[in-house]
Parts: structure tokens; C-alpha cells; sequence
């Protein structure tokens, strides 16, 4: 029997849906995706699961083709909407990946697409934008202020704005992940690792493991350089939280989204904050014993189990490698060890941060 036919029988209809998100809408786009994109491997090393103390399996994303799992929501949002909406085109906000998916998924269907991206963006992550056909504009100093000129676009335009965390179109494509490495397992996992910038990729998969497989523990993880959702997801308070320079620049969102807090603080057992060097240390991690290309958010979920490598012994967990697109300056520096130029300023964000008040999670 397929995993997701299970759903029905273990779960009641009311258990089958976080916010907008229907299990069956995750279905809908896992039969989708299945004609676009072929299943990424799931993998273990015994190399990796000697270091982490722990039976790793990594779920490779960035094998997705333009190498994030943001395209599964790209493609399944494309394929929804109705030609008006079509005509309309799209405008949005990213750091790099999300802009990639959406653009691509626009050229296929002939769509047009704008896309904002903050102010001294990685210039290559902007010429693949718009090597994909998107016309690409600059605004604001981070993803929130990006987020706001491509609103104001929007009403300007009449283009439809696609939020990359908010849009359930999005989240149920990227919770086909989870479906994948449910049917890839033989046996179930004690605990998975998931990487968390708006937290649309955790809130998708924690509806597929909640219904499917209750009994793993769902760890989130986002870099401690912007940790707005972290902090809400303890405290149960929205704040804004300043953004320092990050390897994990697609994790960088300054503003928590209500709606996916909501969710995650239904469907997550953990949220936890890494820092700067141990997101280094995963991307070569995973270099030297998977060997393979991990961005700075692809590498956190692994960050994360290391950073919990005591609770875990012994477990058999998940973590998912959800983007490859790192610089080569970058890779080069952490595979030789080399201070990355933005970490003295990371380390005094950290101060700042650690005078802010961060208390055990409200209920």
C-alpha cells in the first residue's frame, strides 16, 4: 500500500490538516511532481553516522534539478492556478532559491515573473533568476524589505504575490519530501532534522509525519544569525529580531510569519538555533563523507543533529540536505578551514542577541 493511503486509516478526516494544508493536497501534488521530477536518493554513510553518533539518513534536495527543494512548490503552484491567474504573472521575494523555482516553473507555463531580492544579493543567485526569464529587482537590505516593494508591486500591477513560506500551493509540494522518505525507509526514523527559514518545508513534512508516522520527534533548526521564528516558537510572542550575515542566507527572514508559527508550534517537537561555525562544519561534513555540495540552509538539519548529538545517540534519525547552492568562495573557505569574512560581525549579532530575552517555550 502507498504511504499516503495509510492516512486514511490511521488518521481521522479533522487530524488531516494544518492551516490550509490537506494531506490530500500533498497527494495531489506528490502524483503532480511525480511526471517532473524523479525521486531524490536517500542516503546513509557509515562515515557520517560515526561522527554523529546516530544512524543518519540524508535526504539529498539538492539533486532536485537547480538543486533546492524549492521547485516541487514551484511546479504544483504553476500548475493550479487558472489562466487569468496565468495572464496575471507572478511577483515575489527571495534570497535565491525560491526566486530559481518560481521563475522556472513560470518559463514552462509561459507565465510572467518579477522578482525582488534585497540589495547586495549574491549576484550569481540573480543572473540564474534571470537566466530563467524572471526580470529581477533589487529593494530593501533584506528578504522582509524585498517582501514589502514586491507587495507594493503587486498593487501596482495587478500580479499575483506569492509569499515563499505562506502559499499553501507551495507548502504541499514541498511536503512531498516527506512522503518520499517515507516510502524510502524500512524502517521508521527516531527523530528527523528539517532546516528552517520561513518554515514552510517543516510545516509541510510535520503534517505528513504527524499523520503518518506520530511517533518521530520533528527537530527544527535555523541559524542563530535570525532566529525571529525560533525565538516566537518558544516564546509564543512575534518579534522582530535584527539579521546578521549568514551562511544560511536562505534562512534569513527578519519578520515570523503568524500563520506558519501557528502551525510549526502545532507539528515540531523541538525548534533550535546553530551557529554560524556549526553550519561550517556540516557543509563539510557532508562534503567529505556523502560527498556532497551543501549550501549553508542545506546544512543546518545536519548542524542541528550534531548540536544534539548526546540526545540523539544511538537513534536512528533523518536529516534533510535541502539545497546545494553555495558559492565556490564559500565552499572554499570552509573546506580549508578559512574565517569567513562576515564572522566577526555574526559574533557580535550573537551578543546582541544573547541580551534579548529568549525563555523556555509558552504554551
Amino acid at each position: 500500500m502507498a504511504i499516503e493511503m495509510q492516512v486514511r486509516e490511521q488518521t481521522p478526516m479533522t487530524d488531516r490538516r494544518v492551516g490550509d494544508v490537506h494531506f490530500d493536497d500533498i497527494v495531489a501534488a506528490r502524483h503532480l511532481l511525480a511526471k517532473l521530477i524523479t525521486p531524490t536518493p536517500l542516503v546513509t554513510q557509515p562515515l557520517l553516522s560515526q561522527r554523529v553518533g546516530a544512524e543518519v539518513h540524508v535526504k539529498l534536495e539538492n539533486t532536485v534539478p537547480l538543486g533546492s527543494f524549492k521547485l516541487r512548490g514551484g511546479l504544483n503552484l504553476l500548475a493550479s492556478l487558472t489562466a487569468e491567474q496565468r495572464a496575471r504573472g507572478l511577483v515575489t521575494a527571495t534570497r535565491g532559491n525560491h526566486g530559481q523555482s518560481l521563475a522556472s516553473a513560470a518559463l514552462r507555463h509561459g507565465v510572467r515573473c518579477v522578482v525582488f531580492v534585497p540589495e547586495g544579493n549574491n549576484p550569481d543567485k540573480n543572473a540564474a533568476i534571470s537566466a530563467l526569464g524572471a526580470t529581477v529587482r533589487a529593494a530593501g537590505a533584506d528578504f522582509d524589505a524585498a517582501w514589502s516593494a514586491a507587495l507594493e508591486y503587486s498593487k501596482d500591477t495587478g500580479m499575483i504575490a506569492v509569499h515563499p513560506s505562506r502559499e499553501p500551493k507551495l507548502m504541499a509540494g514541498y511536503a512531498t519530501v516527506a512522503l518520499e522518505m517515507l516510502d524510502q525507509m524500512t524502517q521508521p526514523l527516531d527523530a528527523l532534522f528539517i532546516p528552517v527559514g520561513g518554515g514552510s518545508l517543516a510545516a509541510g513534512m510535520g503534517l505528513v509525519y504527524n499523520a503518518l508516522s506520530p511517533h518521530t520527534r520533528l527537530i527544527g533548526v535555523q541559524s542563530a544569525a535570525a532566529p525571529a521564528l525560533a525565538r516566537a516558537w518558544h516564546s509564543g510572542e512575534l518579534r522582530e529580531y535584527p539579521v546578521g550575515e549568514t551562511l544560511a542566507d536562505g534562512l534569513a527572514a527578519r519578520v515570523p510569519s503568524p500563520d506558519t508559527l501557528a502551525i510549526l508550534r502545532e507539528v515540531l517537537d523541538d525548534l533550535i538555533e546553530v551557529s554560524e561555525a556549526q553550519i561550517a562544519a556540516a557543509v563539510r561534513g557532508l562534503a567529505e563523507t556523502v560527498h556532497q555540495m551543501a549550501e549553508g540552509a542545506g546544512a543546518a538539519a545536519l548542524a542541528g543533529a550534531m548540536h544534539l548529538k548526546r540526545r540523539i545517540a544511538g537513534e536512528r534519525i533523518g536529516v534533510v540536505l535541502s539545497g546545494g547552492n553555495i558559492t565556490a568562495a564559500q565552499l572554499s573557505q570552509i573546506l580549508h578551514g578559512e574565517l569567513l569574512p562576515h564572522a566577526e560581525r555574526a559574533a557580535l549579532l550573537a551578543a546582541q542577541l544573547a541580551d534579548m530575552e529568549y525563555g523556555a517555550r509558552g504554551t
